[in-house]
């Protein structure tokens, strides 16, 4: 996963010696106030203006600021807790920092500490279920990089632990860890979940009950094969259909790859973006070098090697295996194979 991108804003001259500090440990990008004439540092004459530039630029905002100052700025872009950036805020001394804004899922908690610690100071979390010292469940499948299929679902099953009532829990595969947790139950499936009870739903199908908090390991490598300018919309449909067909859960998709001729190929750039994921491209001499289960001669004679989708798939999965042998259309070759999770 990249490193996050931090900005980080100093308003006074005391506000930038703490910002300075912060801007270097966090490996952010620093901007001051065009007065302060701060050297290394990007100017700027409005905040509320710079907000709206950088506001969906970064993945964290720390601002040395007062409070009031920040909400102003970032109140009119505010959309939601899944894709708003976390946004935290110090005052000028370094005493306090606090998580302003997405503490779980944008991080701000984390990144809230860590500028405590840069500056010896004290995080201020208000979130319930840390407030509380209560598991966070959302914190929890961050950490242990599940994407989260109803983020709306994501209360229910907080407000549950806040109120000690027991949540259930279907993790065939123990990606939470969460077997000798105090507050959660095991359930082995369908047969004995409770659907008028909150719980929790871990795997990379579709398969989630009604009511429950799907939770998605990303561990589904896809491996395409394309025609020279195909559009991103063939690759999409081409996916989500098999997919569909499959019952796999497109938020378990971890990586996109396919034969180094591709690199340049736009609508599989944009497939892997809207995915979000980076894509992998491999050289002939390592997808010739899988034993892929349906090579073709016409992949051979284009391509100069006897596989590319199975091949690139197998290749990402070090060794997990095909789930999906190609399915093609006219203009695209999809294979899916599952991790090797040893």
């Amino acid at each position: 996963m990249p490193a996050k991108k931090i900005a980080v804003y100093a308003l006074t001259s005391q506000g930038l010696a703490v910002g300075r500090l912060l801007a270097a440990r966090l490996h952010g990008t620093l901007y001051a106030s065009k007065p302060l004439e701060a050297e290394g540092a990007i100017p700027f004459e409005s905040l509320k203006y710079l907000v709206s530039a950088t506001f969906n630029a970064f993945d964290g905002h720390v601002f040395v600021a007062a409070a009031g100052i920040v909400v102003r700025c970032i109140a009119p872009h505010l959309q939601s807790k899944e894709t708003d950036p976390a946004v935290v805020c110090m005052d000028q001394a370094g005493l306090f920092a606090i998580s302003l804004l997405s503490g779980h899922l944008g991080g701000a908690n984390e990144l809230a500490d860590r500028c405590a610690r840069t500056m010896g100071g004290q995080s201020v979390i208000t979130t319930a279920t840390d407030s509380a010292g209560v598991l966070s469940i959302d914190s929890l499948a961050m950490a242990k990089g599940l994407a989260i299929g109803n983020i709306s679902k994501i209360k229910d099953v907080n407000m549950a632990l806040l109120e000690n009532r027991i949540v259930q829990v279907y993790d065939p595969e123990d990606w939470l860890g969460l077997a000798w947790h105090a507050g959660f139950e095991g359930r082995a499936g369908y047969e004995d979940w409770n659907e008028a009870s909150p719980g929790i739903w871990v795997s990379w199908h579709n398969d989630a009950p009604e009511g429950s908090l799907p939770l998605h390991p990303r561990m589904l490598h896809l491996g395409i094969g394309c025609r020279r300018d195909i559009t991103t919309y063939e690759i999409l449909d081409h996916v989500h259909m098999v997919f569909k067909k499959y019952g796999l859960a497109m938020e378990s998709i971890a990586s996109v790859g396919s034969v180094e001729a591709k690199r340049n190929e736009a609508g599989l750039l944009e497939a892997a973006e809207e995915f979000g994921v980076d894509p992998v491209f491999y050289t002939t001499a390592q997808l010739a070098a899988v034993d892929a289960p349906t090579p073709s001669d016409r992949v051979q004679q284009h391509m100069g090697v006897p596989s590319v989708a199975e091949a690139s798939a197998m290749l990402a999965s070090h060794g997990g295996g095909l789930l999906v042998s190609k399915e093609k259309t006219s203009t695209v070759t999809l294979a899916v194979a599952r991790s090797n999770r040893a």
